[in-house]
C-alpha cells in the first residue's frame, strides 16, 4: 500500500524545517523577545489548558497574522527574522505550517516537536 500523500507532505515539510523546538526551548525563545504561537483550537485549550507565555492565533488565521508585511499582522511580530514557534496539540498542522510561513517571509520559524501534548508532558 502506498504512503497517504498527506504524510509525505508532512514528511517533506519535517525536512524542509531541520531543526523543531523542544519543550524546554520555548522559555529560551520567549526570553530571547522571540513568540510562541498556540494554534490549538479553542476547546482543546479548554479541555487541556492555555500554553504559558504563548500567543493565541487560531490556525485560520495564522498566514495573516504571521505575515511580515500584512496590514494585519500580530503587533508582537516585529521583523522576519523575529523567532517564532508554532505550536498545535500534537505537532503535525504546525510543521504543516512552517513552510508557509517561510513563504511568506518569516526566516526564524519552526515548530515545536510533539506540540502541546509534548509541552504539557515535559
Amino acid at each position: 500500500m502506498a504512503e497517504p500523500a498527506v504524510d509525505r507532505l508532512l514528511n517533506e515539510a519535517r525536512r524542509a524545517i531541520g531543526r523543531r523546538a523542544r519543550p524546554m526551548d520555548l522559555a529560551v525563545v520567549l526570553a530571547g523577545g522571540g513568540l510562541v504561537i498556540d494554534t490549538r483550537y479553542a476547546a482543546q485549550r479548554e479541555r487541556d489548558g492555555a500554553l504559558t507565555g504563548a500567543i493565541v492565533v487560531e490556525r485560520n488565521e495564522l498566514e495573516w497574522r504571521l505575515d511580515p508585511t500584512s496590514p494585519d499582522r500580530l503587533p508582537e511580530l516585529t521583523g522576519p527574522d523575529q523567532a517564532v514557534v508554532v505550536v498545535c496539540n500534537e505537532g503535525y498542522a504546525s510543521s504543516l505550517a512552517v513552510p508557509v510561513l517561510r513563504r511568506l517571509g518569516l526566516t526564524n520559524v519552526t515548530d515545536l516537536e510533539g506540540g502541546y501534548q509534548s509541552w504539557v508532558m515535559s
